[in-house]
């Protein structure tokens, strides 16, 4: 009986170590299967001075994201209609061969601002402000060192990029002889508040422009407040300095019927006259004006649906303030907006 009740004990040891090693088996496969994202944000538009409207595909996004080693993982990104345009996004590899420390190489949103660092389904507007849209350029192809610190709360993030304004593959084909660069610190001195400093060199057209941003948001009861200034210089007076403000607030009342919440909204930005680096006067190779200066106020309210997936449904007000005799583009203009955001 003695040997019976071994030989049974053994075999019941067996099993559950061939279990336990199966499970750690299926674990492991776990971890690499890939996981699959998207964002679709549909809008309407009407502008009461040109009593003119539009329907728009704004975004069409999807998303591959995984880990072919528990410290090497990839992430992939389309977007299916950017206004229209097929356009790739992300597609890097990344390394995290340390606890909080990370390597990444490939294309990718740069780590520069707060709000021009948000993706779509991220955003808090239907449309973005003058920092995240026109004022800085988030998206590029370098590398980066990324490092959470596990007892301070500080997060920090550089990196090395081409800086061209064209991140397509013809774009990726020229050589740079220039360190372009972005750099960012996140602080969080207490859970709720976030003081965030970057700055940032390009060189589009080798035109050397740098870039310094300040921002900070802090989350109470349900209020989100948040500020940012960006300041844009461009050497050898090739074109004067850009101000630009994006200062909001954000309100979320719970609700317990059919929406999980509904977030009453209002912004200020605004932006002194901009040149995007590019666009020159083809006789003379001048600077020529891409933005005129103007000032935004913007209400919204947004009703958020319950998970499993995110869905919100945004309507917005934007109203304009431009001096006389701006160049204005007939899209920059007072408008009314009604977004549906579904995030998969």
């Amino acid at each position: 009986m003695k040997r019976l009740a071994l030989l049974l004990t053994l075999s019941i040891i067996c099993c559950v170590a061939a279990f336990t090693q199966e499970e750690d088996k299926r674990e492991k496969w776990r971890a690499l299967i890939p996981e699959f994202d998207g964002t679709v944000r549909a809008k309407y538009e009407y502008q009461p001075q040109m009593k003119a409207s539009r329907f728009q595909v704004r975004n069409a996004r999807f998303s591959i994201n995984g880990k072919v080693h528990p410290i090497a993982g990839y992430k992939l990104e389309i977007d299916l209609s950017d206004q229209g345009r097929i356009r790739m996004l992300d597609a890097y590899a990344r390394l995290t061969p340390i606890e909080g420390g990370s390597f990444t190489i490939g294309q990718m949103r740069v780590p520069f601002t707060i709000d021009a660092h948000r993706s779509p389904h991220l955003q808090y507007f239907a449309n973005r402000s003058f920092i995240a849209k026109q004022v800085g350029d988030v998206r590029d192809v370098g590398f980066t060192l990324e490092y959470k610190f596990k007892d301070f709360p500080l997060i920090l993030q550089g990196g090395v990029f081409n800086g061209f304004d064209d991140i397509t593959a013809d774009g990726q084909k020229r050589w740079t002889h220039k360190a372009n660069y972005s750099f960012k610190a996140q602080v969080f001195p207490v859970e709720c508040f976030n003081i965030t400093l970057s700055t940032q060199k390009i060189a589009p057209l080798n035109n050397n422009i740098f870039m310094h941003d300040i921002g900070s948001y802090v989350n109470i009861a349900g209020l989100h407040l948040e500020a940012e200034y960006l300041y844009k210089h461009y050497t050898h007076g090739k074109f004067k300095d850009v101000h630009s403000v994006n200062a909001f607030a954000n309100y979320d009342i719970p609700l317990k019927r059919v929406f999980h919440k509904i977030s009453i909204l209002a912004r200020y930005d605004m932006m002194t006259d901009h040149w995007d680096g590019v666009t020159v006067n083809e006789e003379t190779g001048a600077a020529v004006m891409t933005d005129s200066q103007r000032h935004r106020a913007t209400g919204g309210v947004t009703l958020s649906l319950a998970k499993p997936f995110k869905a919100d449904i945004r309507v917005n007000y934007e109203k304009y303030f431009y001096e006389d005799g701006a160049l204005i583009n007939e899209s920059e203009q007072d408008k009314l907006v009604f977004e549906i955001m579904l995030r998969f």
